[in-house]
């Protein structure tokens, strides 16, 4: 189901579906998963409790949709929060 994503891009689509401002939109944008296909990924690459624990922290959350953010919102991730590589 991974379609074939290496580890470095299986960890950026992870890490982008567990942040707060990073809507579902941005990964399918980046990666060509839709939500249906991030929460698959998520239930296949996380632990169970791991991926309940996301499940709740995402069900009806406005930022992880694009459409239903406001509009003051133009931006899907804070500048700071990309690891940078020395």
């Amino acid at each position: 189901m991974t379609q074939n994503f290496n580890q470095e891009q299986l960890s950026r689509i992870i890490e982008m579906a567990w942040e707060d401002r990073t809507p579902f939109e941005a990964i399918q944008q980046n990666y060509g998963l839709s939500e249906a296909g991030v929460i698959r990924l998520m239930r296949q690459e996380l632990t169970a409790g791991s991926f309940r624990r996301w499940r709740q922290r995402v069900a009806g959350r406005v930022t992880k949709h694009a459409s239903l953010r406001s509009d003051g919102v133009l931006r899907a991730y804070c500048p700071t929060q990309y690891k940078h590589r020395n």
